[in-house]
């Protein structure tokens, strides 16, 4: 017999328990992108208590589009590995490798889960936890509640660390900074990212993944937005390696 009734109990019932045992973790993210996945992945194949918090109803950032809705992305030579760790299909082009924007995603979001990463979608970071100058957690509130700019109050996770992987608009480091009034940039402040240079984003975006404020890390886009260096476009090889020292960073604390 299918009842309604069961339905709503598994379904209710199931998430529920995921997100009460989601309270106390060792590393939140916010941001379901590229560098997001990877870090959530990294992190929970060492045995950390991972949650990821996305905002939008589906993970994967901008990767989903490709170029231009054009469904292909391309990687560099130096993270060609993490495409294969992830199982990601790719075509050799020159020294770049060209692989499916929508296979990338589904595999780095597959990949995630099966280590242990616990994903939450619609849940967007409303404010953060601050505890003797440190990052300490994330408010969360459903994104459609935000969205319809209805008066509920969030709710609160607790974490030993956390991650800004909200992508350009670095949403986590720009709370934290009105909260605090500086960050560990140059001048304090997010410098705001500039036009598009590839090259030099590539690099700069693992350079820049780092710590901004104790207890706060930042990876992907919004670490160049943070520190004020060029967008990439539809290269994701360094979006993934900026995941990846992100987890390696903080699994060396934990």
């Amino acid at each position: 017999m299918i009842d309604e009734i069961e339905i709503t109990r598994l379904i209710v019932k199931n998430a529920v328990d995921d997100f009460l045992d989601s309270l106390e973790i060792d590393v939140a993210i916010a941001g379901g992108g590229p560098s997001g996945l990877v870090a959530a992945r990294y992190l929970a194949e060492n045995k950390a208590r991972v949650a990821l918090f996305e905002r939008r109803l589906s993970v994967g950032g901008g990767m989903w589009g490709g170029g231009m809705l054009f469904p292909r992305i391309v990687v560099q030579e130096e993270a060609r590995e993490i495409l294969d760790e992830f199982g990601i299909k790719y075509k050799k082009e020159g020294d770049k490798f060209v692989a499916n924007s929508i296979e990338s995603v589904a595999k780095l979001a597959s990949k995630a889960i099966d280590s242990g990463a616990r994903i939450f979608n619609g849940i967007s970071v409303e404010d953060v936890i601050i505890r003797d100058k440190r990052v300490s957690g994330f408010v969360l509130n459903w994104s459609s509640v935000m969205a319809a700019k209805l008066h509920v109050d969030p709710l609160a996770i607790r974490s030993e660390f956390c991650i800004d992987a909200t992508g350009h608009p670095a949403e986590v480091c720009n709370i934290v900074q009105r909260k605090v009034g500086r960050l560990n940039t140059p001048s304090g402040e997010i410098e705001g990212e500039k036009s598009m240079w590839a090259e030099k984003s590539e690099t700069l975006v693992i350079e820049n993944t780092r710590e901004i404020y104790p207890g706060l890390y930042v990876a992907g886009m919004a670490a160049n937005a943070v520190f004020g260096a060029p967008r990439m476009g539809p290269i994701f090889g360094g979006m993934l390696l900026s995941g990846r020292k992100a987890a390696e960073v903080i699994l060396d604390q934990l």
